[in-house]
Formats: structure tokens, sequence, C-alpha cells
């Protein structure tokens, strides 16, 4: 496929919303200013979205990063104009609490000037096993998640907040810097069970894989109409060799089973699997590519399944690559017709 092929007139498949490419932020592998100025980058070719980890630990000790997430997005705030950013995606499990999250949130919001999202999620025990508690079963840090949105849109109402739950635990509280409307809260969800309570507690839904089914739980459960996120992982390079080989230094997690990627609790033991399972399918979850055509069939299955919003996550340093890519062919390839 030459680059001819990719003009903005090219009939390719769309969701019900206008599709938006944006931007992962990966904070495991890149020093915070880095990451400040991937979002000014990010903004400069035009991208509308990003999207931010929040990590404790990186997933392997040569990401060596695990910036202070808060404290990042301050930074982009006062670095960038127009692009919106939110959270990819924090947990309220041992590492915060509903009440912090709020204040962090509201402030994020106040200034980025309503540019902001709340991306949540049920988290990983790799940002939670150094608090020393009892690591819970999905189902009940699920339960957790949905009385924690609950708190934290009730902050953000601005309302004096008095809650004793099964989970959290709020005396007399109200927030006194909030942002003129309430940001948005995405849910992340993989499968069947975290999709339903995406769609019944949340403004949008955060996924990791184009499965169509997850899409259809979400919207049948009450997210009819709501933003749909996906997190594409790629690594671009020269070559497609060099590709494979800067996702698997980079990004070596990618080939763990996701049924054990959240029980793991700490970097060294997501290198012993990693190592374990070998390199061989790290194509499977990252797409290795020289030029645009294997991410636009990705990009692609996401639309496919009913995502509207796709941030691509391009592994390792080398990340003018990806704006390059970005701006030379994804963005007019996906741009509509006026």
């Amino acid at each position: 496929m030459t680059s001819d092929a990719f003009q903005a007139e090219d009939a390719i498949p769309m969701s019900d919303r206008p599709l938006r490419l944006g931007w992962w932020l990966s904070s495991e592998e890149h020093d915070p200013r880095a990451l400040v100025e991937h979002a000014v980058l990010a903004e400069s070719i035009g991208l509308e979205t990003a999207i931010i980890s929040d990590h404790l630990q990186p997933w392997s000790r040569h990401q060596s990063n695990a910036s202070y997430v808060w404290t990042v997005l301050g930074g982009i705030a006062h670095a960038t104009d127009r692009i919106e950013v939110g959270t990819g995606v924090t947990a309220m499990v041992h590492r915060q609490h509903p009440i912090g999250v709020a204040q962090a949130a509201a402030t994020a919001a106040v200034m980025l000037e309503d540019r902001f999202f709340l991306g949540v999620g049920a988290g990983e025990r790799l940002n939670e096993q150094p608090y020393g508690e009892r690591w819970s079963r999905t189902g009940e840090r699920r339960q957790w998640l949905e009385e924690a949105i609950e708190v934290i849109r009730r902050l953000f109402a601005g309302d004096t907040v008095n809650h004793r739950g099964d989970h959290w635990s709020v005396e007399n509280l109200a927030l006194m810097t909030l942002p003129a409307s309430a940001p948005p809260i995405y849910v992340a969800a993989s499968g069947k069970l975290s999709a339903k309570s995406a769609g019944q507690h949340g403004d949008g839904l955060i996924g990791v894989a184009p499965d169509p089914n997850v899409v259809d739980v979400f919207r049948g459960s009450g997210g009819a109409g709501k933003p749909c996120l996906g997190q594409l992982h790629v690594s671009i390079a020269a070559d497609v060799d060099a590709a494979r080989r800067q996702a698997w230094e980079w990004w070596p997690n990618g080939v763990i089973p996701p049924t054990v990627l959240g029980e793991l609790a700490k970097p060294a033991d997501f290198e012993s699997v990693a190592e374990a399972v070998g390199p061989e399918s790290i194509g499977d979850l990252v797409v290795c590519a020289s030029g645009p055509e294997p991410i636009v069939e990705a990009v692609d299955r996401f639309v496919g399944a009913g995502y509207d919003t796709v941030y691509l996550h391009q592994v390792g340093p080398d990340q003018q690559r990806l704006a390059d890519m970005l701006s030379a062919e994804l963005l007019p390839h996906y741009q509509r017709p006026a």
C-alpha cells in the first residue's frame, strides 16, 4: 500500500461518533518533564485529546519511571492551551481514597479549564501491594470503585458529603476548589461485568481491546450514546524487526496474559513472567510497524467494535516517530470530509 492510499476521502469504518485519535502518555516509560513535552507535541500536531497512565511502579525496571500523575497534570495544564487530558486510569483501593482523588481531579479540571476527564478502574496489585493490605478479588474491588464514584460525584457537585458505606467513609466535607462543570468520569472495563458497571456508573468507557461484546454490554447497561475510549499499543521503527525489538525492550509486559496482569506485585515479577513467555508473542498486543498500514488496520478494529476515540501508545523513547506518522498519514486518513 502506498502513501497515496492514505487520503481523507478513503472509505473506512466509522462509529456513530466521529473518530478521534489521541496520544497515550506513558508514565512508566518517561520522565515527568518529558511527559509534559509529549503533551505539547501532541497538541502541536492537532490532536484534541491525550490520556496519562497513573502508576506507583512501572511494569518493568527498565521502564524506570512512575511519576505522580497529579503533579504532571499541573505541568501539562501550564504548558498547553487546547488539548484535553485524562487519567488512564486512577484506582481507589489502598493507595488512594475517593476524597483525595476528588480533590486532585477537581483541581486538575480547574487548572486545565475544563479540559480534564477522570478515568478510573479497579486497580492492579502492582500499585497497591506496597501498602501491605490484603489484595481483594476483582468483584470486591469493583464494588469499592462503584461506591467511590458515587462519593466523587457528590463532591464534584459541591455537596457537603457525609457518607458511611461498605467500603468508604466521608465526614462533613465540601470541596472548595471546583471547576465550572464537573469533569466526566470514564470507567475502565475489560470484560462483561466491568462493562456493565461502566455503563451503570460511568460517563464513558475505557477499553484495552477491540471487543464489541464489551461495548455492547456497556451500551446496554446505560452507556448508550456515551464515549468509548480505546488504548492501542504501537511500536513504530525503521523496520518491523526493529519495531519488535523495541516493543520487547520497553513493553515486555505485553506478552503477559490479562488474567495474570492484575495479580503480580513487583516489576521483577513481570520481568520473570515475561521472560518465561518469551518475545515471540509481543506482536499480539503491540502493533509493530514501519508504516501506517498495520496501525490503520488496528485502529479500524477498534472503530468496528464501537470505539470513537483511540489513543496511540508508542512504546519506547522515540515519540517523534509517532508524531510524524500522525501528522503525515494517520490524521489525514481519518479526517472526515467537511
